[in-house]
């Protein structure tokens, strides 16, 4: 099984503001909308695992439910999904090795990791093989920081940097074992 993050930080590595919002991520102009290597990513995973902070800001979005894979939300204090997403999103509990054993007992091989507390407990526990980050061209000074303590260190290999927009620039590291 392998483990992935996609997510955009500030050049100060936050995934939120002080006030938990996300506008910021709108500053760089993409008036034909284009695709940043998210679809092409999202090829890639079988399921997308998250936390329920993002599962609550995505759907506070509103429109259609965005995901084309089953997204399973971290939860201990969720009980129910909306009907409209019963085939679409499901709750699920534990540690970070418990979620991996448990989706990989279903047949999840590739997992897109989402969300700053989630993506943290698998930092910690050292199941993330991949991370991608899109830096945005501002500085946040303060908010939710993408990364935690961590039990010691964990060293990634940079495999590829790629600029969107003449402005965003999009890393892909993996996670170097032994």
């Amino acid at each position: 099984m392998s483990n992935y993050v996609y997510i955009a930080t500030s050049i100060d590595g936050y995934i939120a503001d002080r006030n938990d919002g996300i506008d910021w991520l709108e500053t760089v102009p993409n008036p034909d909308q284009k695709d940043l290597g998210f679809y092409d990513f999202l090829n890639r995973v079988d399921a997308i695992v998250m936390g329920r902070n993002t599962y609550e800001t995505v759907l506070g979005f509103g429109g259609e439910w965005p995901y084309p894979k089953p997204v399973f939300v971290c939860s201990t204090t969720l009980k129910t999904i909306p009907e409209s997403l019963e085939d679409k999103v499901f709750l699920i509990k534990g540690t970070a090795e418990d979620i991996t054993r448990t989706l990989d007992r279903r047949g999840y091989t590739n997992l897109y990791i989402d969300g700053g507390k989630t993506i943290q407990g698998f930092l910690q526990a050292d199941l993330i093989d991949e991370l991608i980050l899109s830096k945005i061209p501002v500085l946040l000074g303060g908010g939710t920081p993408l990364f935690g303590v961590l039990p010691g260190h964990l060293e990634f290999e940079l495999l590829s940097s790629k600029t969107y927009l003449n402005q965003i620039v999009s890393l892909r590291y993996r996670r170097r074992r032994g």
